[in-house]
């Protein structure tokens, strides 16, 4: 039976938000941010990502993505992992004032999955959505680019360094992105 939420076409656009596991602040560092940026990059020259929009917040990413090659669970998967290698690679060998408790956190949460593993750093639900039409779209986009309005770290998306609003307004962000002209959308 088929679940909400979940990614049903492998090669549809989709409304995803990644979150680490209790919401925790894992990427309030500027460095732990970077390294989802690298990542997504890579996964766009690499794997074949398509990326429209996204954000990255402190406790989740937002994206509307879709995989070139029709393998959009797979990339997400590889994304999570590789991200999560990465970043507790960089909490053990730092002098992360949280490290401690996040890293007590991270086990907390592989105890707590389904899927037993012996650290989480995400959840496994992405919240798929599957982005279809026009207004779905800009509503979507518009949503992940305020996200850091509506949390009171920016007055205006486009200031916000790690989020495609940047793109959308004409400068270069951190994450290749495939700019929609939202004029063409209607």
């Amino acid at each position: 039976m088929p679940h909400a939420f979940q990614i049903h076409k492998q090669d549809a656009a989709y409304f995803l938000t990644l979150t680490a596991v209790e919401w925790a602040d894992v990427f309030l560092r500027r460095e732990h941010k970077q390294i989802l940026c690298d990542s997504l990059n890579f996964c766009v020259n690499v794997k074949g990502l398509e990326i429209f929009a996204y954000v990255i917040m402190t406790s989740h990413v937002h994206l509307i993505a879709r995989a070139k090659e029709g393998n959009l669970s797979e990339i997400i998967r590889d994304f999570k992992k590789f991200t999560s290698a990465m970043l507790l690679r960089d909490l053990r060998s730092s002098s992360e004032s949280r490290r401690g408790w996040m890293l007590d956190l991270f086990k907390e949460g592989g105890r707590k999955q389904k899927k037993k593993s012996s650290i989480q750093i995400w959840q496994y639900n992405n919240h798929a959505m599957e982005v279809f039409g026009p207004q779905f779209t800009l509503e979507k986009i518009l949503y992940i680019h305020n996200n850091p309005v509506e949390a009171g770290f920016v007055g205006r998306p486009e200031e916000y360094l790690f989020s495609s609003a940047q793109d959308y307004a004409g400068q270069k962000g951190p994450v290749s992105v495939s700019v929609i002209n939202l004029h063409n959308l209607f």
